[in-house]
């Protein structure tokens, strides 16, 4: 496989797959503070997928059977479709616990 084509394999179902790739002309002196942000912004989503990843987790764990028995979470294409599906089913469905796990989801999701 050549680089190319793993570059390419990477930033469609890899970990940059829901990256986008930008650029942008600005002044010399100021590209670190451009470079800085766009770590940040990195860091804060991958740290965002985490906590999603978490929820999703806790939330199969605990009520995969008796809340979550007819979503085919499989179909879905990522982390994000996933997490608001089942925090709605959560939220619907479920009882307090699972009521309050959809309603972290789902502010998750929001924020």
């Amino acid at each position: 496989m050549s680089a190319r084509d793993r570059i390419r394999r990477y930033r469609e179902s890899g970990g940059a797959a829901d990256l986008v790739r930008v650029e942008v002309l600005v002044p010399k002196e100021r590209r670190s503070d451009i470079l800085s942000q766009a770590a940040d912004m990195r860091k804060d989503h991958r740290q965002k997928k985490e906590r999603l990843q978490r929820h999703l987790d806790l939330a199969l764990d605990r009520y995969r059977l008796r809340v979550l028995d007819n979503i085919d979470l499989e179909r879905l294409p990522g982390i994000i479709e996933r997490s608001r599906v089942v925090a709605n089913a959560l939220v619907e469905r479920g009882d307090a616990r699972a009521f309050a796990i959809g309603r972290r989801m789902l502010a998750e999701l929001e924020g």
